[in-house]
């Protein structure tokens, strides 16, 4: 959807628990020394200000990752870029998952990232001219379409859409089965915002019925203001790596603890 900007929600605890758990993948994934692909559907800028008026004005940083940082050990993916983010760009910059992936991933590594907002994908490609990242100004299923099975075939694609559009919580099931099937060795993560309403309960329904084989985590908070509709996170993982299960119930008790 061209209207969205991920600035208002950057930082986020649902930024917290969907970057946490991709961090975590990734690291896993490159302690294998085979290449790997990293596909992105909804790629956003790749870096945040969380002093940017946008941030400032939802109060969700504020709530999110500034309360969540001692979370996480030094050692953690998550953590390591967060450092990282922060010493190249200054202690107010985020990444989001384009960032974390470039920063966690090899040469070796081949990254897909689509990006349909003019504004956003031109500070999309701008954040990852470091890096060895195709950037394309494109629906992100058309690409994933396209692209699929990609070159090498291990690695793991995220789906991070707005759900502004009407039909996304319809599409997704679709989506994911017809991208499984073009890419069935590929992990496949789906996130999606628990809201008060309720709205993604028969997508999550159609994707539990649809019996592939996935790690479905979901983590609760309080709301960031009041009257705010999101108040939880969740992810729907297809050929979930080994220990991530593990991994999402520790992060998960960070929110029981905390969040709440």
């Amino acid at each position: 959807m061209l209207s969205y900007q991920h600035s208002y929600h950057a930082g986020n605890l649902a930024d917290v628990h969907k970057h946490s758990l991709l961090a975590w993948m990734l690291a896993y994934l490159t302690r294998k020394d085979k290449p790997l692909s990293y596909l992105e559907t909804h790629s956003g800028r790749a870096i945040y200000d969380l002093m940017d008026d946008a941030a400032v004005k939802t109060g969700e940083a504020a709530q999110g990752i500034k309360r969540a940082n001692g979370w996480f050990d030094a050692d953690h993916p998550y953590a390591e870029v967060l450092a990282q983010t922060r010493e190249t760009y200054g202690p107010e910059a985020y990444p989001g998952s384009p960032s974390i992936a470039a920063q966690l991933l090899r040469p070796s590594d081949t990254l897909h990232l689509a990006e349909l907002h003019p504004q956003e994908h031109a500070a999309l490609d701008l954040a990852m001219s470091p890096y060895d990242a195709k950037c394309y100004r494109r629906d992100g299923f058309d690409m994933a379409y396209a692209v699929c099975p990609p070159t090498p075939r291990r690695g793991l694609m995220l789906i991070d859409p707005s759900y502004e559009i009407k039909t996304d919580y319809a599409d997704m099931p679709r989506h994911i089965t017809r991208l499984h099937r073009a890419w069935n060795v590929g992990i496949i993560a789906l996130w999606y915002p628990i809201l008060t309403n309720g709205a993604h309960e028969p997508m999550l329904r159609s994707l539990l019925d649809s019996k592939l084989e996935a790690l479905h985590h979901e983590v609760r908070f309080a709301p960031a203001r009041p009257g705010h509709g999101m108040v939880g996170s969740g992810l729907f993982v297809v050929n979930p790596p080994y220990g991530l299960d593990v991994e999402a119930k520790r992060i998960g008790a960070f929110f029981k603890r905390h969040a709440l």
